[in-house]
């Protein structure tokens, strides 16, 4: 055994095992304990009580004498032949998201957020396209009520006045007043209200009013309201017109609203395949 490299412990549980089929050592799993009719008597009891649940029907079989077995092996048996499917619940759909728009002015995002321009606090409500993701419209206002809110969708619908869009805000007080589902009926749109404590659901106004205080308001010296007013402007115009968008294909949201991304980036491709025919042909050239 020296010779060979083995111990003797290994020799002689060789010699023990010899000539008998070789099988693991572990415990053998308690599915095989059970028969296959008293599987079948399982699910058979749990079609004629499908409101119980796994416990209570191994007590109940044993009860019966129809079948002993353990509430675990019930659960085992009831879950491979898949009809434990309705004590998992309806799975949560917080964090999916829902249906994107598929046109311009399905979905206006509407919120407000805080300014503080020479130690006053202000209130800037804005209404973003969510398919384009354009600036419908904007205000600066010292106060944002209920009121406030109404006059600016009012305005944003008068430069649009023929779509209907599902409003999508949050669950601030404004949006949540009697007075605003009442102003939503008469206007003919829908409203719908984002998850309590989940601002990710109206992430994409959130991201813009993100985006204008770090690139814009933060960045300049603001010393009054008018001077807000006039450097939101101007910022707005450069989101819409100039500035490309990179959850749009990196095409201004007014090329977007337009309905004209198609023919830029077919612009675009055909630029890029014109300079690789360029570029092919010179190194041919001095390859020659």
């Amino acid at each position: 055994m020296k010779w060979i490299g083995i111990s003797q412990s290994k020799y002689f549980d060789w010699k023990k095992r010899y000539g008998k089929v070789n099988e693991h050592n572990g415990a053998i799993p308690r599915d095989f304990w059970m028969e296959d009719w008293e599987k079948q008597a399982i699910l058979k009891f749990h079609h004629a009580n499908p409101l119980e649940g796994y416990r209570r029907l191994a007590f109940m079989m044993l009860d019966a004498d129809v079948v002993a077995v353990s509430p675990s092996s019930v659960y085992r048996v009831l879950r491979e032949a898949g009809v434990m499917d309705r004590f998992n619940g309806k799975k949560s759909k917080k964090g999916t998201g829902f249906g994107q728009p598929s046109k311009p002015h399905d979905h206006w995002h509407v919120d407000v957020s805080y300014l503080n321009i020479g130690g006053t606090f202000y209130f800037m409500c804005s209404v973003l396209d969510g398919c384009s993701r354009s600036i419908v419209h904007w205000e600066i206002r010292e106060k944002m009520e209920e009121v406030d809110i109404e006059v600016i969708l009012e305005r944003a619908r008068e430069k649009h006045p023929k779509v209907k869009p599902r409003v999508i805000t949050d669950n601030a007080p404004q949006f949540i007043s009697r007075d605003f589902k009442e102003f939503i009926r008469i206007a003919g749109m829908t409203h719908v209200k984002t998850s309590p404590y989940y601002p990710q659901s109206n992430g994409k106004i959130e991201r813009y009013h993100r985006t204008i205080k770090s690139d814009c308001i933060r960045e300049k010296y603001i010393e009054s309201l008018d001077d807000a007013r006039s450097i939101v402007t101007e910022y707005v115009r450069h989101y819409n017109e100039v500035r490309l968008h990179s959850a749009i294909g990196y095409v201004t949201p007014h090329t977007k609203l337009a309905g004209a991304e198609t023919e830029v980036f077919a612009s675009r491709d055909r630029k890029l395949e014109t300079a690789r025919e360029q570029r092919r042909k010179r190194l041919q050239q001095a390859a020659a």
